[in-house]
């Protein structure tokens, strides 16, 4: 697999997981560190049915979208939703968050040595870099996560733009308290955002595993990458999340990739992440809501008054 091709994967499964966070932070102002963990749940249901009933992990998708989306669901009926009725502020829920994400990592690891001891196979580190095979030249995961994000964002136009449940979600995330005066039912919009998120993470974390190593711990690690791509994007646009995870993930892969080039030095490729934080902290510099929150009318009359 090409560099260019691997880091347009990686920047696929970025957007899908940008994606997913900034819905939960649109409507219900959290943070959600548990972001990756709903990714690595997708990567060992797809690890499941491969090791158990042979099933391709393509084929595993839609299983993965409906069980990745209950887990998201779960997670604000369970923890958020009774949290933010009893008044918890924004850090309260982002902890109740990441309590969540270490609980999940947990029984990842508890479930991994299980599911070893059934099939009698190593699921503590696994990859499917092995059933990558070429159509048309290209890597077949290429196709498959370019497809699954161009479903993505065609399915999530039709909703926002084309369904009254759509208007009403798009209502409760601009202004909540007249949506709900208006008549909407504005907590079911969040339930529904969450378990979109769980449902596209879970996705994401299904193809995950043909680009790189999976073990329990890795939603810790893809996590920064998240939060890079939201916040570069903006954390309160769809489209800027979509731009994030392609600018993080070309960037995380290409600049890394380049650097151990010139130096010799192929041990810098795990240091992807660094690539990631120093985004973050530029981004918050230089542009605090990132780039959805420029206003590039005035740049460009700026640049053109010049």
């Amino acid at each position: 697999m090409g560099v260019v091709e691997g880091a347009l994967i990686y920047s696929n499964l970025l957007a899908l997981l940008a994606l997913g966070l900034t819905l939960t932070y649109m409507t219900t102002a959290v943070p959600n560190f548990a972001q990756g963990s709903f990714a690595v749940f997708g990567s060992y249901i797809a690890l499941t049915l491969l090791r158990l009933f042979g099933i391709h992990p393509y084929k595993s998708l839609p299983i993965a979208f409906v069980l990745g989306g209950l887990l998201g669901a779960g997670s604000y009926l369970l923890i958020l939703k009774p949290l933010i009725r009893r008044g918890a502020n924004v850090v309260t829920l982002m902890i109740a968050t990441l309590a969540l994400d270490l609980i999940l990592l947990g029984f990842r690891g508890i479930y991994a040595g299980i599911l070893g001891k059934i099939t009698r196979q190593p699921c503590e580190m696994f990859m499917f870099s092995y059933l990558v095979k070429p159509v048309f030249g290209v890597p077949d995961i290429l196709l498959v996560s370019s497809l699954v994000i161009v479903l993505t964002l065609l399915g999530l136009f039709f909703l926002l733009y084309k369904t009254k449940f759509g208007i009403a979600l798009r209502a409760s995330v601009e202004n909540p308290m007249l949506s709900e005066i208006m008549g909407v039912d504005v907590e079911k919009t969040r339930l529904f955002s969450w378990f979109l998120s769980g449902a596209l993470a879970s996705m994401a974390g299904v193809l995950l595993p043909f680009k790189q190593e999976i073990v329990p711990a890795t939603a810790e690690l893809v996590i920064v990458s998240i939060f890079a791509s939201s916040i570069v994007g903006g954390l309160s646009s769809i489209a800027g999340a979509i731009l994030g995870g392609y600018i993080v993930g070309m960037s995380e892969s290409l600049i890394t990739y380049y650097l151990s080039v010139v130096t010799g030095n192929a041990g810098l490729l795990v240091y992807g992440k660094v690539v990631s934080l120093v985004i973050i902290v530029v981004t918050l510099l230089v542009a605090p809501r990132g780039l959805a929150g420029i206003r590039w009318r005035k740049v460009i009359r700026w640049r053109s008054g010049r």
